[in-house]
């Protein structure tokens, strides 16, 4: 273990003798870690961790983001981009607009520009058939047999599974043979029942989101985990979310990294809050990786943060920030003030400067490195 950098302080060197140790950290050490006031302390308790891990490699993926529709039954107070049916710029995706999508901006004919997952989340449409999800994936993936399709949250598969008049097993089965090949980690937001409650009532619950992806794992299907933060959730809300992720992790291994996603007030019926600060994601990032000590990975989605913040924060317990995107709509729509897209090049020098090593990577976490 290399020498001390900070006399630790406020409770810290307690977490940093558990840390050493690799033992795992309680419910009050990770409170201690989002009061404390020493950023850099507890970023670098997590970089510990984050080397122990992944050594010096920080991961980025060459990917596309399609949203099929933004019709929504669920229209929860922190969102911006749903729509109701008929509403002004409200929109759904036919089959062939994903396809054209996914050969305009994500992979061509020729095979250059090729990426090698597709991420595909939408709203809740309410006429959308079962069939129409079902031959989305399975076009996708004819097409493109070699493209990893990451598709829909665990609030979206509870809803087709409902649509379908199938198990939620029996739904994963069906995508699967589809060509699906992993769930996204939206739709977790807080399980704290009380603020979920507020924020987003109608949407699952936090025990059936984590149920979701209990029965994903069950049948050898990967997923990510997601966190929003920074609107009506307190501390400890944040920290019984990241405990519960840790015990069904402990359960089934199949979780392979977590998002912590920044709230972004705009165009939501929460628009009186302010954006999150560069302190606060920071610090969930770090408390994050201290306290999912099971987890492989902790991404930071530059799309959120900025690619300045996600820099940085790959010395602050981060191991990946994303990948190339492409095309995003649901953080714009809320007012993000990044790009929608950042080159292999682009995410390439970001993680040479932060002194690290870039590894391409899959959806699995294989990597695909060339010369970099």
């Amino acid at each position: 273990m290399s020498a001390q950098l900070y006399p630790l302080r406020n409770g810290l060197k307690e977490i940093e003798e558990k840390v050493i140790h690799s033992q795992r950290l309680s419910f009050e050490d990770g409170v201690t870690l989002f009061n404390s006031p020493e950023l850099l302390e507890v970023g670098y308790l997590a970089n510990i961790v984050r080397e122990r891990k992944n050594g010096n490699n920080a991961y980025f993926i060459n990917n596309r983001h399609i949203n099929h529709t933004n019709i929504c039954i669920n229209r929860c107070r922190f969102c911006a981009f749903s729509k109701d049916k008929g509403e002004e710029g409200a929109y759904a995706m036919t089959i062939e607009d994903v396809l054209k999508s996914a050969r305009e901006y994500g992979v061509d004919l020729t095979g250059s520009r090729r990426v090698s997952e597709f991420h595909i989340v939408g709203g809740l449409h309410p006429d959308l058939p079962f069939q129409y999800y079902l031959n989305m994936v399975g076009a996708l993936h004819r097409e493109y047999p070699d493209v990893h399709i990451q598709a829909f949250t665990a609030v979206e598969i509870e809803y087709l599974s409902r649509l379908a008049g199938l198990s939620i097993r029996d739904t994963l089965i069906e995508f699967r043979k589809a060509g699906l090949g992993s769930l996204p980690g939206g739709g977790a937001e807080i399980f704290a029942e009380g603020v979920r409650n507020k924020v987003c009532p109608e949407k699952i619950s936090g025990e059936d989101w984590l149920n979701v992806h209990r029965i994903a794992h069950q049948i050898d299907m990967r997923s990510n985990a997601t966190m929003l933060y920074g609107h009506i959730e307190t501390i400890e809300d944040r920290v019984d979310h990241l405990i519960k992720l840790r015990g069904l992790q402990d359960d089934t291994g199949g979780f392979m990294s977590f998002i912590p996603l920044a709230f972004h007030p705009k165009n939501t019926e929460l628009d009186s809050f302010s954006k999150t600060t560069g302190n606060l994601d920071l610090r969930v990032l770090a408390v994050s990786r201290l306290m999912l000590d099971n987890f492989p990975h902790i991404k930071a989605f530059w799309i959120m943060i900025g690619p300045k913040l996600a820099q940085i924060s790959l010395s602050f317990g981060v191991d990946d920030i994303d990948g190339t995107v492409v095309e995003e709509k649901i953080t714009h729509s809320a007012g993000a003030e990044t790009g929608q897209s950042l080159s292999r090049d682009e995410l390439v020098k970001m993680i040479k400067e932060a002194g690290r090593v870039p590894i391409e990577r899959d959806t699995l976490y294989n990597s695909l490195n060339s010369s970099l």
